[in-house]
């Protein structure tokens, strides 16, 4: 085949180029090859001289000293950390109160002397130096009591102290115990006593009690509303308790799935319930408290103030700040729920928890916690797959549930019905401000803060409101004793509605026997909450509470 002189001379160029290109690839390559090499040596030389001179510089120390020195800075350096956690969390003032009396408590003899007189105080704090639980059984007879047992049940209830009219909350529901609502009550929970809805396929009907309950206290709540996303969704607990920790429990899960917060912390005004420190503990959640107002409401910017990366929750009317910082907001009407049914106009609210077992009028220990969705609900059901027993899976805490009182919790709703429920707010709202309006004529007290539904809190400025307190407890009134303020408050219940004048009367009697013989009486509880207010060693406090607690049950 014949070829063209230009055609052999472009491929003999092309040819001469690929040959160029490899040579200078080859180069190129022993090049970097060469000044790797190099580097190489040069950082090998430079570590051998470094080596060479750390040596020569050790050499003067002993090696047990090389040994101990890095572990006692590492020691020290989490020591101090832990240290500032402490100042952190407690304070300054409180971290240094608990190191002096800590360091106290090492004097020999010391810290026997404290046990003795915490003793002391437990002792009165039951009433005697005697323990309540002297002469209680320890063990099953021998012989079945059969149905003597009610017979003995009802002497030991006649034990109990008048309670009708005359506690701070406690019993919400109006009359005797053998009439009216109460006696419903009893016999709703007497005919559902032997039920369970963790048997969902068997208990059906307290499964649809409890859905029901659930589904009537979301709509006093705005669940119907448009603005509520058609997404409420919630169940029953044992109490307000349960209810909160379910709430902060499925929160700080929700923010770990959300945002993957591991560290979580948590913002709640001082005047929150006690159950958001359990909630804390249980949980592992660092609480911050923070100071209320002068009205003794949420300061919002001292809560702004806390809030960081870690915050996964915060509560009160507080929906717009939580809102802005992506954070779950936990809304507490556990004692309000059935009152004010104001909800609906908090923005941002991801969890509320009310007790239908006060103003709702249901029996004792039924509660309801409600989410704005079913994805933060979800991070709470504990579900479990590999047990041998079965597949397993339950919403609440509690695993067993009561049938009875949710059967008790929706026959008391269905019983009363809206009208029943605005009723009852009417007569209890009415005696709560005509107990405020007693109140303020009594010049030696003062009412704390602005009574908005059926609390009512006063103290004095005069003398130790607290030894009123105990001249009240004489007369027969079980109230509240409070702390920051030192002040005492009455929960305002049906209880109450005829008995406003008494309580005022006995409560300008009392001012007055205060204010002619000053002084703790015997066999009061004045000095020790007095005492307990002012004691700067809050973990002695906390020692004292344990204490008595342990020794009442």
């Amino acid at each position: 085949m014949f070829i063209p002189r230009q055609f052999k001379i472009k491929r003999i160029s092309n040819s001469i180029r690929i040959r160029l290109n490899h040579i200078q690839i080859q180069t190129l390559s022993t090049n970097l090859t060469s000044n790797t090499t190099m580097d190489f040596h040069h950082v090998s030389s430079s570590l051998h001289q470094f080596r060479a001179s750390a040596n020569s510089y050790l050499l003067q120390f002993e090696p047990l000293a090389l040994l101990l020195i890095p572990l006692s800075t590492l020691f020290f350096a989490r020591l101090l950390r832990s240290m500032l956690a402490v100042v952190s969390e407690k304070g300054l003032k409180s971290s240094a109160v608990e190191l002096v009396m800590a360091s106290v408590k090492l004097v020999p003899g010391v810290q026997r002397y404290i046990d003795a007189e915490k003793q002391k105080v437990v002792d009165k704090l039951q009433g005697s130096g005697k323990s309540k639980r002297d002469g209680w059984r320890t063990e099953l007879p021998m012989a079945g009591l059969g149905g003597e047992v009610i017979d003995k049940m009802k002497d030991e209830k006649l034990k109990d102290v008048a309670w009708q009219g005359k506690c701070s909350g406690t019993v919400y529901i109006a009359g005797s115990e053998q009439e009216g609502h109460f006696s419903l009550i009893n016999e709703a929970c007497s005919m559902f006593a032997h039920t369970n809805p963790l048997h969902l396929d068997v208990f059906q009907s307290v499964v649809k009690f409890e859905s029901e309950v659930v589904a009537m206290t979301a709509a006093l709540l705005g669940s119907k509303e448009k603005a509520s996303g058609g997404q409420i969704c919630g169940n029953m607990t044992s109490g307000g308790t349960e209810s909160i920790l379910m709430a902060v429990k499925s929160s700080r899960d929700y923010m770990k799935t959300k945002k993957g917060i591991t560290n979580p912390e948590m913002i709640i005004p001082v005047s929150a319930h006690s159950a958001y420190d359990k909630a804390a503990q249980y949980f592992k959640i660092k609480l911050w408290r923070v100071p209320v107002d002068q009205d003794f409401k949420a300061d919002v910017k001292a809560i702004k103030r806390h809030i960081n990366r870690n915050t996964i929750m915060t509560s009160m009317e507080l929906g717009e700040l939580a809102y802005t910082h992506g954070i779950c907001l936990h809304v507490d009407l556990c004692l309000g729920g059935f009152v004010l049914p104001f909800a609906r106009k908090l923005g941002g609210v991801t969890s509320i928890s009310v007790d239908v077992h006060k103003y709702g009028l249901a029996p004792k220990g039924t509660s309801v916690v409600l989410y704005r969705d079913h994805d933060i609900r979800k991070e709470l059901t504990s579900s479990v797959t590999e047990w041998t027993g079965g597949l397993y899976v339950s919403p609440t805490i509690a695993g067993s549930r009561p049938g009875a009182l949710i059967a008790g919790a929706w026959a008391a709703m269905m019983s009363l019905g809206l009208e029943g429920y605005l009723e009852n707010t009417r007569k209890i709202m009415e005696a709560s401000k005509r107990l405020e309006e007693g109140v303020r004529q009594i010049p030696e007290l003062f009412v704390v803060g602005r009574p908005d539904m059926t609390l009512v809190a006063f103290g004095s400025n005069s003398m130790d409101i607290f030894e009123v307190n105990d001249i009240m407890s004489s007369k027969g009134w079980h109230l509240n004793a409070l702390q920051r303020p030192n002040s005492i408050h009455i929960c305002v219940t049906l209880q109450h509605v005829n008995v406003i004048n008494d309580f005022i009367k006995d409560l300008a009697d009392s001012v007055q026997t205060v204010k002619a013989n000053p002084g703790p009486m015997k066999g009061g509880l004045a000095p020790i909450y007095g005492a307990a207010g002012k004691m700067p060693d809050r973990g002695m406090v906390q020692d004292l509470l344990v204490d008595f607690m342990d020794n009442s049950c």
